[in-house]
């Protein structure tokens, strides 16, 4: 659907960080240019609110990041990661940033979810049907929800560029596809250390 992205127009960007995050390492072993991402999600229109939603752990690695994502304009909310009896471990924000998006719904002209997570599709449908608002969705192609794609009244393909929109692990290299996507399992301690293959000559 094509849409038309004026200046006037007031922008909120939700940001589901951990499903770019694991969308980045399993499909390209990189991390997420957010302040490129940003800059799209706007389109040099009026952001009245920039929300990522993080989950923190007990190492408090985090805390760089955060203070990163502060300085390009764009709020944290955090959630502890909660670790079950058994190891089970489980932290989401679906719900949360859901809300919050209805919350500012009346003060937006245009949201955008930054999320390719299928979970989303009833809140894009209350949005438009409801709320009146532009509802635009920006993720990795490869990751997300033909669903959420359907509903999205915008959507921005962060595969189609990804030296745009990631930092490979290995600095001042171009980000590329992994000849076998994972499914997006939890990264663990291992698949943390593991670098991009190497390129073909």
């Amino acid at each position: 659907m094509s849409i038309i992205k004026h200046k006037n127009q007031r922008v909120g960007v939700f940001i589901d960080t951990a499903n770019l995050y694991h969308s980045a390492r399993n499909l390209y072993n990189a991390r997420v240019n957010f302040g490129a991402i940003l800059e799209d999600a706007v389109a040099e229109r009026q952001l009245i609110r920039a929300i990522a939603y993080v989950i923190t752990t007990e190492s408090g690695e985090e805390k760089t990041f955060f203070e990163a994502l502060t300085k390009m304009g764009i709020e944290t909310k955090t959630k502890d990661l909660q670790i079950f009896f058994g190891g089970a471990k489980k932290a989401d924000w679906d719900v949360g940033l859901a809300v919050d998006t209805i919350k500012l719904a009346p003060r937006l002209d245009a949201v955008v979810i930054v999320s390719g997570d299928g979970d989303y599709v009833p809140l894009l449908q209350f949005l438009k049907e409801n709320m009146g608002v532009q509802a635009e969705v920006i993720a990795f192609s490869k990751s997300a929800s033909s669903k959420l794609r359907e509903a999205a009244d915008d959507f921005i393909d962060l595969c189609e560029t990804p030296e745009r929109y990631l930092f490979s692990v290995r600095s001042g290299r171009t980000p590329r596809p992994r000849a076998r996507p994972a499914a997006t399992p939890t990264p663990t301690k291992h698949a943390e250390k593991r670098v991009s293959p190497p390129v073909r000559k």
